[in-house]
C-alpha cells in the first residue's frame, strides 16, 4: 500500500513539474469557457451602420439619435445619395444602411405614415436578421412614444432589403468559413509535424550538418506542401461552386491568388509551430487546440466580431483566418477586386513574412 501511495505521489510531482500538463489541465478549460462564454452570442453590439437621410428634419434626427445611443449600433458613416450604398457595403465594415425617405416628418404628420428602408449585408444572414429586428424594435418604441396623446396614431413602416444574399441562404455564410478552417488546419498540421518528425526520427543531425542555411531548410519544408495544398484548395472551391452552388461574383484569378497566399500563411504558421515543438504530439496539439477554436469562434465565421468584448476583437485581428474570410466573402459574394481588398491582402502577406522570419529565428542549428 505504501508503494502504491508513493507511486501516486510521484505521479502528482511529475504532473506539477510539467508546465504543459498543468496548462492542459487548468489553463485550457479556463481559456475555452472564456471563449465560449463571450464569443458565442446571438446578440449584436456596436454594429457599424450608415445613414442616408433624404429628409433631414427633426423627426429623422430624433430617430437617428435613438439608434446611435443604443448599444447595438454605431453610426459609421453619413451618406448623401443612393449611389454610395454599394461602395459602402463593398468596403466591408458597414453591415446596414438606413434610408429615410424625403419629407419624412411631413408625411408622418399629413398621411400618418412614413417609411424607413433597412438595407442589410446578408453575407451573414444571422446578423442581417438581427439588425433588421433590432432597428424595427427601436422604430416601434419611438412610434409608441410619439403616439401617446394622439387619436390617430403615426405609423413608421420599416422596409427591409437584403443585398448579396436575398434568399438568406446559410450556405453562403458557412462555405467561406469551412473553406478557411479546412485550409488552415490541414496546411498548418501538415507542416507542424515536419521538423518535429526529423527530431524524433533522428535525421535532424543530417540537416544540421548539411550546407543548407536555416532559411533554405524552412522554405524547403514549405514548398512541397504548397502544391499539395493548392490541389486541396482547388477541390474545395470546385465543390463549393458545383455542389453547394456558391456564387463567384468576382475574379477567379484573384480568388486563386488570395487562396495561395493564405495557404502559404498557414504553412508558415505550421512551420513556426514545428520549430518550437519537441514532439509531433505537441505540434499536433498546438495546431488543433491553438488554431481550431480561435478560427471557429474569433474569426467572424459564425459570430460577429463587433459583438465580442474589446480584448477578443483585438485577438481576432491577429488571426489570419479573419482576413481570409473577409476576402472570400468579398470576392465570391460581393464581386469586389483588389482595390477593396488590398488592406486584408497586405495584412496576410505581412503575417506570412513574420511567421517565416520567426521560424528561421527559432530554428536551432545545434541539438541540445
Amino acid at each position: 500500500m505504501k508503494r502504491f501511495i508513493g507511486f501516486i505521489k510521484k505521479e502528482f510531482y511529475h504532473i506539477f513539474r510539467d508546465r504543459r500538463t498543468l496548462f492542459i489541465l487548468f489553463g485550457m478549460p479556463i481559456v475555452q469557457i472564456m471563449l465560449f462564454g463571450f464569443a458565442i452570442t446571438n446578440e449584436i453590439n456596436n454594429v457599424d451602420i450608415a445613414i442616408l437621410d433624404k429628409s433631414k428634419d427633426v423627426t429623422t434626427q430624433e430617430i437617428i439619435n435613438k439608434i446611435s445611443s443604443s448599444k447595438y449600433f454605431s453610426i459609421k458613416q453619413i451618406i448623401e445619395n443612393e449611389t454610395e450604398i454599394e461602395a459602402v457595403f463593398k468596403k466591408g465594415k458597414v453591415k446596414a444602411v438606413l434610408v429615410f425617405e424625403k419629407a419624412f416628418s411631413k408625411k408622418l404628420i399629413k398621411e400618418n405614415n412614413a417609411t424607413v428602408q433597412i438595407i442589410t449585408d446578408a453575407t451573414d444572414p444571422n446578423t442581417a436578421n438581427n439588425i433588421t429586428n433590432f432597428v424595427s424594435s427601436i422604430l416601434l418604441k419611438y412610434q409608441q412614444e410619439i403616439n401617446k396623446d394622439l387619436k390617430i396614431p403615426y405609423q413608421i413602416v420599416p422596409e427591409t432589403r437584403m443585398v448579396y444574399n436575398q434568399e438568406l441562404k446559410s450556405v453562403f455564410m458557412f462555405v467561406p468559413g469551412v473553406m478557411t478552417i479546412i485550409l488552415m488546419l490541414v496546411s498548418a498540421m501538415m507542416t507542424s509535424i515536419s521538423i518535429t518528425k526529423e527530431k524524433e526520427l533522428g535525421t535532424m543531425e543530417i540537416l544540421l550538418v548539411s550546407p543548407l542555411k536555416p532559411f533554405q531548410v524552412i522554405i524547403g519544408k514549405v514548398v512541397p506542401y504548397i502544391f499539395l495544398s493548392i490541389i486541396n484548395a482547388v477541390v474545395i472551391i470546385l465543390l463549393s461552386i458545383f455542389i453547394f452552388k456558391m456564387p463567384v461574383q468576382g475574379s477567379l484569378f484573384l480568388l486563386g491568388a488570395e487562396s495561395v497566399l493564405f495557404i502559404i500563411n498557414a504553412l508558415s504558421l505550421g512551420i513556426l509551430i514545428s520549430t518550437v515543438s519537441e514532439t509531433q504530439q505537441t505540434a499536433m496539439m498546438i495546431s488543433l487546440m491553438g488554431l481550431l477554436l480561435p478560427v471557429i469562434l474569433l474569426s467572424g465565421f459564425i459570430f460577429p466580431i463587433s459583438s465580442m468584448p474589446n480584448i477578443l476583437q483585438v485577438i481576432s485581428n491577429v488571426i489570419p483566418a479573419t482576413w481570409y474570410i473577409i476576402i472570400l466573402k468579398g470576392i465570391m459574394l460581393k464581386g469586389v477586386g483588389l482595390t477593396f481588398l488590398w488592406k486584408e491582402t497586405l495584412i496576410l502577406l505581412g503575417m506570412t513574412v513574420l511567421f517565416i522570419a520567426l521560424s528561421i529565428k527559432k530554428y536551432k542549428i545545434r541539438l541540445e
